[in-house]
């Protein structure tokens, strides 16, 4: 199995995540969930679980570039990666951004206040040199400890998106959010639905994975 342990001194509790990570992913340590990746925190880290082959594509995507700004000074922009391997992805903890009635939203990264130069130039270089996509997502950002923005997912690129996400997206093997009302909570908010034939309208929370 491939592995990449990213910091010189690592952690007591990585080591201890690393040989057995499983009994730390329990449901009420789930803090996040997408599409190729499930995400449960551990103290001041967290567990991407690789829930599909892209995950994993995904994780090994921001150890480059996470190596590559840490090279040049901007790794304080990113989510401090830990360690890689097929099955999971250790980053440090960082505050996921509230949501807005139940659901993410685009960033303005013109007019939002919270985006430094620093980070509104980063953005730009993961588009044009890492082909990086949807940057503008609130999910893919969380606080660290002075409040300040950093990019939390930065995995997926458009080539990646197009190639593979979409066809398994249209085929039900991946899911798609829809934000429409939960059938059983009542509750407006983004719906997991996988492909056109998928009837099952319940939210995360009432059960859905």
């Amino acid at each position: 199995m491939l592995e990449f342990q990213l910091t010189a001194r690592i952690d007591d509790m990585v080591n201890k995540i690393i040989s057995n990570w499983q009994p730390y992913c329990k449901e009420e340590n789930c803090i996040g969930i997408g599409s190729s990746r499930k995400v449960y925190r551990v103290d001041e880290f967290v567990i991407k679980v690789h829930l599909h082959p892209i995950g994993y594509k995904q994780s090994l995507n921001e150890i480059e570039i996470y190596e590559y700004m840490k090279a040049r000074n901007a790794a304080d922009l990113l989510a401090e990666m830990v360690y890689v391997n097929e099955d999971i992805c250790i980053q440090r903890y960082y505050k996921n951004l509230e949501l807005k009635d139940n659901q993410t939203y685009e960033l303005d990264v013109v007019e939002d206040s919270r985006i430094s130069t620093r980070l509104r130039g980063l953005l730009r270089e993961l588009d044009q040199r890492f082909d990086s996509f949807d940057l503008k997502d609130s999910s893919n950002f969380g606080l660290n400890t002075e409040g300040n923005l950093v990019i939390i997912d930065f995995g997926m690129t458009k080539s990646l998106y197009e190639a593979e996400w979409v066809p398994l997206a249209e085929a039900g093997e991946l899911p798609q959010i829809y934000f429409e009302k939960c059938r059983v909570c009542g509750v407006e908010k983004e719906l997991r639905m996988y492909g056109k034939e998928d009837k099952d309208k319940r939210c995360y929370a009432c059960g859905k994975q």
